[in-house]
């Protein structure tokens, strides 16, 4: 049984991936938007799902320093595996956007996770600001889409053959393939890790490896098959955009939802201050 959840897990990441790199690119199109945009938030936000359940899950249940723990390895893994692998299916093109904007900012919010845990604890109000922060960047996004969008307008005669409601449907349907990739990309991922687990426990593996391991990545899985997947379908401001939005998104919303709902906050051990966070951070600049 436990082979079969594997396998299924691996079609439901494969088939996922595919839905949702087409329904973003379809919807990108369709809207105007620059796919980098897209996948800066729609799909990076998307992917991080698991990682903002599992850090959320740690937080209510007082074990708020996985939460730490979960975010900096996601974002290290994400730079240096995901980034990794799809660059090397097809060399990857690096928007200017991403190199002036979203780059910098993934590595300033990194040394800001370092200075915000100096004091051995990231608490409530800090993960209120995180949050704000958030959304600060998401509407930074959405202006860029509509500067964007102004450009390419700019120019444009022939209107659209097809009526107003041929293309809302077209709209609708864009975005009923988004959901459906990240909802198969969740059940993917979960079935993955169970079969995983199971077969490592029955190899004898110790629950703290499978944890530093399996579960570790396992979170980490849709932004892999999403971000690999499109870079074969030649998507590739979608791939980059996915890794980074996602290490931005795991760091002002998932562990600024994690400060906030954990009552005492989030603890940050020396380990972390001194050798896992720089390692985040040196990752955001080799970036």
């Amino acid at each position: 049984m436990s082979a079969v959840f594997l396998l299924l897990g691996l079609v439901f990441l494969v088939g996922g991936a595919e839905l949702l790199v087409r329904g973003a690119s379809r919807l990108a199109a369709a809207a105007r938007i620059s796919p980098l945009i897209v996948g800066l938030t729609i799909v990076a936000y998307g992917t991080s799902a698991p990682e903002l359940a599992v850090s959320a899950r740690a937080s209510l249940s007082g074990d708020a320093g996985v939460a730490l723990g979960n975010v900096v390895g996601s974002n290290i893994f994400n730079v240096l595996f995901i980034l990794g692998i799809a660059a090397m299916f097809r060399p990857l093109t690096i928007s200017s956007q991403l190199v002036r904007i979203d780059v910098p900012i993934l590595a300033g919010v990194s040394l800001l996770a370092w200075l915000l845990g100096r004091n051995g604890i990231i608490g409530r109000a800090e993960g209120g600001v995180l949050l704000c922060l958030l959304a600060g960047y998401t509407i930074l996004q959405v202006l860029l889409a509509r500067h964007y969008a102004k450009k390419e307008s700019v120019g444009e005669i022939e209107p659209s053959s097809a009526g107003p409601d041929a293309g809302l449907k077209r709209f609708v349907l864009h975005v009923a393939l988004v959901f459906a990739g990240l909802a198969c990309l969740g059940v993917g991922a979960d079935w993955f890790v169970r079969g995983a687990v199971t077969i490592a426990q029955r190899l004898g593996i110790t629950e703290l490896l499978i944890g530093l391991t399996i579960v570790a990545a396992g979170t980490s899985l849709p932004e892999l098959a999403a971000s690999v997947w499109a870079t074969v379908r030649g998507e590739r401001d979608l791939a980059v955009g996915n890794v980074v939005g996602s290490n931005i998104f795991n760091l002002l919303g998932v562990l600024g939802a994690s400060a906030l709902l954990s009552t005492g906050g989030i603890e940050v051990s020396k380990d972390a201050l001194h050798y896992d966070i720089p390692v985040m951070i040196a990752t955001a600049v080799a970036c």
